[in-house]
């Protein structure tokens, strides 16, 4: 829905806060807040970026009374997969690797939840509004269309650790390996939502359509947990592992 349809529907001017505005013009979305009522709408929950709980606070600062509408988010509609959200440890995101910046600190984070037990869900990367260097070095406002880091390619990325890790250091358990399952969600709430069970390798080639994809990489898993990923499981292969960890 653009935002001529919004201004529609909701019979009010809507003005389009980009990151940019939230993080560096509050001051601005809090202008008239003081006397008329202002709605601040995000996708997901209204808790789940630290910039919101930022606007609460320089609320609070200037005297302006809130009210948070709760709203689903992934963080807890990942349940979708059939993992349970109390198995959960710390969330990472996997964001897109370059030619010369290929980070690894989220793996890190992944081998601990495991090491703990603990399923990990991975947020994927999302480049809204990004200039060339030409563009950015003439203050040019003109922007490269959205990028979306797929459930493919963030497998891919992860394949590459295990690879270079493999040569430096001996495995422990909790490492990834390129059987290790995974799961892969996409559109998550949609009416063409899609959930798939597979492999790390099976992953790196697994189309799972537009985005938004998230990625969930398991600990220990309780039976009812791996009864679940074999409904989403998409090959004998992972079905067949699955049922080897249910014995």
């Amino acid at each position: 829905m653009g935002v001529d349809a919004k201004e529609s529907f909701y019979g009010r001017e809507v003005i389009l806060a980009d990151r940019d505005m939230v993080e560096q013009a509050s001051d601005e979305l809090m202008a008239q807040a003081d006397s008329i009522d202002v709605a601040f709408l995000v996708v997901g929950d209204p808790l789940g970026a630290t910039t919101h709980t930022d606007l609460i606070l320089r609320a609070v600062e200037k005297g302006i009374p809130y009210k948070v509408i709760h709203n689903a988010s992934i963080m807890n509609a990942i349940g979708c997969c059939g993992l349970q959200l109390y198995n959960f440890g710390e969330t990472v995101s996997i964001v897109f690797w370059t030619e010369d910046w290929q980070p690894e600190s989220f793996y890190d984070k992944i081998i601990s939840n495991r090491e703990k037990g603990m399923h990990t869900l991975c947020l994927l990367d999302i480049k809204m509004k990004e200039q060339t260097i030409e563009n950015l070095m003439r203050g040019r406002p003109v922007y490269e269309p959205p990028r979306f880091l797929t459930a493919s390619l963030a497998a891919q990325q992860l394949l590459s650790i295990v690879e270079r890790r493999d040569q430096v250091s001996k495995q422990s358990t909790a490492d990834l390996t390129s059987d290790t399952v995974c799961v892969a969600v996409a559109r998550v709430g949609a009416d063409d939502q899609k959930i798939a069970a597979a492999t790390l390798k099976e992953m790196s080639t697994l189309d799972m359509g537009p985005p938004l994809h998230s990625v969930v990489i398991p600990g220990h898993m309780h039976p009812l947990e791996q009864q679940m990923l074999k409904i989403f499981a998409i090959s004998n292969h992972i079905r067949n592992i699955l049922l080897a960890e249910d014995r």
